[in-house]
Order: structure tokens, then sequence, then C-alpha cells
């Protein structure tokens, strides 16, 4: 009986994990760059159920019944890094990534005395002149240097060079991971790597592609995440009907079981 009420439990707590990441994929819908998560769910290993008797003889025997499963969990969530769609805003900060190659590559960005990737290229410049992510990280060259502008009227080819009143001043330092999984999300739409090592750069002949005044959309798609959100839901009510029936069963068993009548 007790089991039933962990096996119960668990798949709740796996479908709230799981409401949780599509409520915040629905919350990115509009954020520029972002991959939506996806649920990694898993059963937890079945037990193995044998019976223990004595034979005639008196002597101690088992014998296999079957096995039962335990529940289950979720056990990550990975994002999903495929190309988001190219949106037109005509502004000269904002920058589009397109994958050329079989990996993903990101923009290179300061967090502190780190180095941190991000797909977001809505850029802007702030109060000392540095061409920033809208959360305020500088956004680093291909030498791993802060980019100062005069102002809004640069441009950028294909390639990240970057000119102002038709002088060079950096290059955009991209890099490029042939693994993004093993790339760990942080907050402002930030992934870093598990070790703190810095990725390659990517080759800007074959690896991307970038293009000015577009921002990369979002993966989200609202209406498959809303039907997954019900679905979840609905999952998460199910388990906890048969929590409740374990419940009653359990009082029932605690008050009347075993009652010596008068």
């Amino acid at each position: 009986m007790l089991r039933g009420f962990y096996t119960a439990a668990s798949g709740m707590y796996a479908q709230q994990r799981k409401t949780d990441m599509l409520t915040n994929n629905l919350a990115n819908v509009n954020t520029p760059g972002f991959k939506e998560d996806q649920a990694a769910i898993r059963a937890f290993p079945e037990m193995l159920l044998q019976r223990v008797e004595k034979d005639q003889q008196g002597n101690p025997s088992s014998e296999q019944i079957g096995t039962i499963h335990t529940g289950v969990y979720m056990q990550e969530s990975i994002p999903r890094f495929i190309q988001g769609d190219m949106r037109q805003t005509e502004k000269q900060t904002d920058l589009a990534l397109t994958d050329l190659a079989g990996g993903t590559v990101f923009f290179a960005v300061e967090n502190g005395d780190q180095v941190r990737y991000t797909r977001n290229g809505s850029f802007t410049i702030d109060a000392n002149g540095l061409l920033t992510t809208d959360a305020g990280w500088p956004v680093l060259d291909v030498n791993g240097n802060r980019i100062t502008l005069a102002s809004e009227q640069f441009t950028v080819d294909h390639y990240g060079n970057i000119e102002e009143n038709g002088a060079f001043v950096a290059q955009l330092g991209i890099a490029a991971t042939e693994n993004p999984q093993a790339l760990i999300r942080e907050e402002d739409g930030l992934f870093r790597t598990e070790d703190g090592a810095p990725l390659p750069n990517a080759d800007q002949a074959t690896d991307f592609r970038i293009t000015q005044g577009f921002i990369e959309a979002s993966t989200v798609d609202a209406s498959k995440a809303m039907t997954e959100l019900m679905t979840a839901y609905r999952a998460f009510e199910a388990n906890q009907k048969i929590l409740q029936a374990y419940d009653r069963s359990m009082e029932k068993a605690v008050n009347e079981v075993g009652r010596v009548n008068g």
C-alpha cells in the first residue's frame, strides 16, 4: 500500500517539474534566440518480487513472481538547439546568427570574469559605449576583448567584422561547439561549459552567418507548449486522484479493519 503512495507521488512530482519547464518555455516565447527545453522523464529501476516460504521439509525456498515499477522522475530538461526564424527589426544593434555547419554557434559575452555564450543578438550600447546584451553583459570580440562603439551607426558583415565611419573596429567573437547539449543553461539566456573551459572560435567561412537588423526568434511553439502543459496537468491530476484513493483505503484500514463489534 505504501509503495503505491510513493509511486503516485513520484508521478505528481515529475509532472510538476515538467509543468514548471513548460511554463518557462511559454514565458520566453518572445525572447530572441531562446531555445525551448524538453523534458526527459524516466522510470525508476524495476524491482524483482519473490515469494519466500518453507517447503514440506521446512527448508526455506523462494519463487520469482514478477517485477514491479516504483515510479518515474524527470531526469533533466534539455534545450532543443534548432535554428529559429529570422525576424527583421531594422535596428543596427540587432544581430542574428545562422548556423551553417552541423554544430551550434554562439555570441561570446562577459559575465563577471567568466565567458558565457548566448544566441540572443538583441544588443544595445550602454552609457560607456560598450556593446552589451539587454541584460548588460558586454559582448566580446574574437580576442576576448570588450567592443567599444561611438554610436549605433555601425555595420556588421556576415562574418562579424564591425566597421564604424568606414574604419574597422573589431570582429565579433563567435564560439562553436559540436555538442551544445553539454552546455549548462544559466539566467539571461546564457550558457556555459561544464568545466569552464572556453569554446573554440567558429570558422567564419563555414560555420555561421550574421545578419544585421534581424534577430533570431524563440524556438518555442506556443500552441504545442500549451497542449503539452494541459497534458502534464491532467497527468498530475490523475496521480493525485490515485493518491487520494490510497489515502481513503488506508483510512478505512486503520479505522475499520480489525474492529471488534461489541
